[in-house]
């Protein structure tokens, strides 16, 4: 195997790694534990109202942002979706915990945003649906580093600014 096999490879394994997570948040939320019911009233709790209405768009997203990323379609898009779920963890779970996991920091949420905006900016090179359909280099370097970013950041920071009330604590 060469060393450009070697990265394809590496990149596929990543992108199905994330991907797959991703996609397992969302189902978790639809059929185990609590459900929608229950991550509705996690979101109410945080302070994410409607909560339920954010349990079933933050499910829906982590679903097909996952099943994009694992399959390399629309790369910047799916990138988007995990900058701007992780962007809304960080403000409304982690932000107060410090930096690091063990403390419910921000540390692993903030970087798989990083791993999104990489893979944005890369692409998802040879083992993908991109690459197949013959976009990836349309989609990928500066205009995927862009999109992904100030898509991901942009609706986050649009939903914390229109519904995100927190519980003022007396």
């Amino acid at each position: 195997m060469n060393d450009i096999d070697a990265v394809n490879i590496a990149m596929l394994i990543m992108r199905l790694g994330f991907g797959l997570m991703m996609m397992a948040h969302g189902y978790n939320h639809f059929f185990r534990g609590g459900r929608i019911a229950g991550t509705g009233r996690w979101f109410d709790s945080l302070g994410m109202k409607p909560g339920r209405i954010h349990a079933i768009v933050a499910s829906v997203t982590e679903l097909g942002a996952g099943a994009l990323f694992a399959l390399g379609l629309l790369t910047p898009f799916a990138a988007a979706g995990f900058i701007g779920l992780m962007t809304v963890a960080i403000w409304t779970v982690h932000r107060k915990n410090g930096f690091f996991i063990i403390k419910e920091g921000w540390e692993y949420v903030f970087l798989v945003a990083v791993v999104a905006l990489f893979v944005a900016t890369s692409g998802p090179l040879k083992y993908s649906l991109d690459r197949a359909l013959e976009i990836d280099d349309d989609l990928a370097g500066t205009f995927g580093f862009w999109l992904a970013l100030l898509l991901g950041l942009g609706a986050s920071h649009a939903m914390l600014l229109v519904f995100y009330r927190p519980t003022k604590k007396q």
